[in-house]
Parts: C-alpha cells; sequence; structure tokens
C-alpha cells in the first residue's frame, strides 16, 4: 500500500453547556478574566454520558459519513487520558458497542497529542498491511478530573469526542496522511500532571504556555517540511485547542497563507484534550470551510510532553 487517508469524521458533544458566567457562580472568577486569559466562552460537560458514549456517538457519526459499516473496520484506535476501565479498554468497549467484529483494538495516552500519535499509528498499521481500515477516536471526559474550586483549572477544560475512518489507498496514490513528527521532553512531565485514584488535574500554565508559544512552531513545519508542503500551502490548520492565546502564536510564526483556515473550537468547546482536533476537524469540515483534498495541519501538545502533528488531506 502506499499510505492511508481520511475518508471521513464525525465528532460528539454533551448537550449541557457550561458558560463563563455559569461558572462564577462556582469560583471566584468571572467572563471577562476567563476570555483574557484562555478565550473560552463556554465548554460542554457530560452528565450522564460516559466516556464510551462520548466515543461511540462521535464513531458512529464518522461511519455514517464515511459510508462504510462497521463490518468493514478492523482497527480501533481510541486515544484519551480519562479512561477509568482497565479492562476492558475504552477501544475494545466502543468495538463492541458498534459491532465491530474481532478487530484489534487498543487506547493510546499521550493526553493532548493523543490523536495524531493514534492517528499514525493507524497509519503505520495499515501502511505495513496489518489493517485495512481504521477507526481512529480522540475522546475525553475531563470534567472527571476537575477541582471545582480552582479557578486555574476548571475554567479551561470541557468534554467530547471526535474520530475518524481511515483507509488504505491504492498503490501509487498520493499518501492522504503525511509523515508523523512527533516527541516529547519526558523530563518536564511534571508541568501537566493527572494523578491519584480520584483524579485531578494540575499544570504548571505559564510553564506550558511558554513552551508551546516558543518552541512548537519549529516543530509544526517540520511536520510541512516531511510532507513536501510548504506552510504557505496549507488550506488549514487544527492545533490541539489548548488556549486561544496559544493558537494564535503559533499560527503566526508558521507562516500560513491568507487563505489558511486556523481552528478555534476552544472558544465555545474549552480544551478537550485528546478529543480537541477532531472535534475542531469535523467541525470545519462540517460546516464547508474546508474542500476535499484540502492540505491541513494537524498538530497536538501538552501533558507528557508531548507533541506530535502530521499534514492530511481533508476528506
Amino acid at each position: 500500500m502506499s499510505g492511508s487517508r481520511i475518508v471521513a469524521l464525525g465528532h460528539y458533544q454533551p448537550p449541557k453547556v457550561l458558560t463563563n458566567d455559569d461558572l462564577a457562580g462556582l469560583v471566584d472568577t468571572d467572563d471577562e478574566w476567563i476570555r483574557t486569559r484562555v478565550g473560552i466562552r463556554s465548554r460542554h460537560i457530560a452528565e450522564d454520558e460516559t466516556l464510551v458514549d462520548l466515543a461511540t456517538e462521535a464513531a458512529q457519526k464518522a461511519l455514517a459519513n464515511s459510508g462504510r459499516t462497521a463490518d468493514e473496520i478492523d482497527l480501533v484506535v481510541v486515544a484519551t487520558c480519562t479512561a477509568i476501565e482497565r479492562s476492558p479498554n475504552t477501544a475494545a468497549a466502543v468495538a463492541a458497542r458498534l459491532g465491530v467484529r474481532s478487530p484489534a483494538a487498543y487506547d493510546i495516552n499521550t493526553v493532548c497529542s493523543g490523536f495524531s500519535y493514534a492517528l499514525a499509528t493507524a497509519d503505520h498499521a495499515i501502511r505495513a498491511g496489518s489493517a485495512r481500515r481504521a477507526l481512529v477516536i480522540g475522546a475525553e471526559r475531563m470534567s472527571d478530573t476537575l477541582d471545582w474550586t480552582d479557578r486555574s483549572t476548571c475554567v479551561i477544560f470541557g468534554d467530547g469526542a471526535g474520530a475518524a475512518v481511515v483507509e488504505a489507498q491504492e498503490e501509487g496514490a498520493e499518501p492522504g496522511i503525511g509523515p508523523v513528527v512527533w516527541g516529547s521532553e519526558p523530563e518536564r512531565g511534571d508541568a501537566v500532571v493527572i494523578t491519584g485514584w480520584d483524579p485531578v488535574i494540575s499544570q504548571q500554565g505559564q510553564s506550558v504556555f511558554r513552551w508551546a508559544t516558543t518552541q512548537l512552531a519549529p516543530l509544526a513545519r517540520q511536520a510541512c517540511e516531511r510532507a513536501g508542503i510548504a506552510p504557505s500551502e496549507l488550506k488549514g490548520f487544527v492545533p490541539h485547542q489548548a488556549n486561544l492565546r496559544i493558537i494564535d502564536a503559533i499560527a503566526g510564526k508558521l507562516g500560513l497563507g491568507e487563505d489558511a483556515v486556523v481552528a478555534r473550537d476552544v472558544v465555545h468547546s474549552g480544551n478537550t484534550s485528546a478529543a480537541s482536533i477532531p472535534l475542531a476537524f469535523s467541525k470545519l469540515v462540517e460546516r464547508g470551510e474546508l474542500s476535499p483534498g484540502d492540505p491541513v495541519l494537524l498538530f497536538g501538545f501538552g501533558g507528557g510532553l508531548a507533541y506530535a502533528g502530521q499534514v492530511v488531506r481533508c476528506p
């Protein structure tokens, strides 16, 4: 095989919306304070929906959009850092819900860069001939990790899921998923942590902000170089939706063309960790802001401190 491509996307967010004004009634904060620091206006919070529910809803939509059936899937990968059950893993539980028969199924946890890692591993499996068609899902219930009295974290995160159907391309076709650039700075892993049996997230906000705004743009450009495309030729940039100021800083350093679309879904979804890239990407496609075949740079970064990115062709 000459590689793989994304054939369809799907996303899901729980119906409950928590606005900045709602949060002002829970913790010492206000709308202006939140918007000024992270750019977020609202986020979706799961109530009765489990992590598997979120992932399954997004996967069902991606399958429906692809015209494929569960019987045609032979690999399921879920990127998440908020799974509660150790076994079965989230991917296996989603496969069972969907009726996928005998798939390879595994979870991957590199936190906010998880979807790009998961997409790369699915692409590699297809290139190696170990899979033909995959469901790649990013899903998070970040609300499970929040201390609702800590305004430095509870205002940032939200819940949701996004999914992609990825399949092999015919020999000789241009790859729809470019080579991944990935790595980490494990010695700085304590900058974002989720610890304990009753997990609570904490982060060194300023340290992460400096790392993201000063170190990541060259790595994002490297992903473009490996795909043989200049940043100015990109039609879209979908980074991890961590913080609006971070998104704008990286986008400003990339040298994007004037017509490139930059995903800023963080404004209405908050930071959904591994779900943020497929969630934002799916929305751009659904709204018609990107066209089939458009080159789009995906770039995840965060806890670990891990990062991963690749150029893909829009389904």
